[in-house]
């Protein structure tokens, strides 16, 4: 038998492709056929009507095409006692770090009264953690970004990202915070929210979340990454992000079977509760709930228009290439890895 080894010329390249695997996508074919229609009661108190997905259908607060979804609320009749009608879903599926991917075409204007949020949360709030990825009320001009857990998770203070860290506590019940702070990362660029956001047509939000980490990044229109485009997410190349939370925290023990969720309430808790302290609001109507019942054309531009929203994983494959290696070489493969504000949450 002949043996061969690798002559002394041989070069051994192994390029590392640290890579996102696509594990959902919400297509417009079945959007809706995996989000749960929330119909309950809004936990954060809200004067809103959240309705099943036939009243939704009819009612012409859903539809989709085969390039966009929305989701609106009833901009045409005066409020009934508990309030506008409105849409909140929540995915079927669950996570467990992951890249969440969001083109929206529109997002609910800067709107008095409204509530509007995108986010994360995990079963028995808040032990398992939510996380909000867009989030305002009233009038707001600018994105607030915020983690809500159980006792034990803080943040630093400062890091690589061009918000402005307004809290850094996260749990709910923490000493020296409002109650359901949170540790929280806000921006003042208006492209990230309401007005500003449509009128840049709009742009994508995505999140990485690993044990390390929760990244948060934000693009208009015109400024969108090519590798999001295409479908081969790579955050290495994305630079500085909108925030980024990282700190005393075990971010793989306090985030854990995060759903997706969708909604726009109505004052409540936070849109309520600031509404005489937004001059723009409070100069319209005495309270809010007076300004959603007897307003409904005001809402016209309190709705999402989703161009897609895609989940990945993290995985990886490796290449190994080779020069003036002997014939009888080998290589030896190297496996792909594979992962698998309130309280907006109703009570367990």
């Amino acid at each position: 038998m002949q043996f061969y080894t690798l002559l002394t010329t041989l070069a051994l390249v192994k390029s590392g492709i640290a890579g996102y695997a696509i594990q959902d996508d919400y297509g417009a074919s079945d959007f809706f056929g995996m989000f749960d229609f929330f119909t309950d009661s809004d936990p954060t108190h809200g004067y809103v009507e959240y309705v099943d997905q036939g009243t939704a259908q009819s009612s012409g607060l859903i539809n989709s095409s085969s390039n966009s979804i929305y989701i609106g609320v009833d901009s045409t009749n005066t409020a009934g006692s508990n309030g506008r009608n409105s849409v909140r879903l929540t995915s079927t599926a669950s996570y467990n770090d992951g890249l969440v991917i969001l083109d929206l075409a529109h997002m609910p204007g800067s709107v008095c009264g409204t509530w509007p949020a995108f986010w994360l949360v995990g079963p028995n709030w808040p032990n398992n953690g939510e996380i909000d990825i867009i989030e305002g009320v009233n009038s707001q001009q600018s994105n607030a970004m915020t983690l809500h857990t159980g006792p034990g998770c803080s943040i630093s203070s400062s890091g690589d990202f061009s918000g402005s860290v307004s809290t850094t506590n996260c749990d709910v019940n923490a000493a020296g915070q409002a109650q359901n702070a949170g540790c929280s990362i806000d921006t003042n660029d208006d492209s990230t929210y309401g007005d500003g956001f449509n009128n840049a047509n709009g742009g994508v939000y995505a999140t990485e979340w690993t044990s390390d980490s929760i990244s948060i990044y934000h693009w208009p229109r015109s400024q969108i990454p090519s590798d999001i485009t295409s479908g081969s997410p790579d955050p290495s190349g994305w630079g500085t992000p909108l925030a980024q939370f990282s700190g005393s925290c075990d971010i793989s023990s306090a985030f854990k079977d995060m759903q997706i969720v969708f909604d726009l309430t109505f004052c409540g808790d936070w849109a309520g509760n600031v509404w005489s302290s937004d001059s723009t609001c409070s100069s319209k109507a005495d309270t809010c709930q007076d300004y959603v019942q007897n307003n409904p054309s005001a809402f016209t531009d309190s709705y999402w228009e989703i161009n897609s929203l895609k989940v990945y994983q993290s995985g990886g494959s490796y290449v190994e290439s080779q020069a003036e290696a002997s014939p009888a070489s080998s290589k030896q493969a190297l496996p792909a890895t594979t992962l698998q504000t309130s309280a907006k949450v109703a009570p367990s």
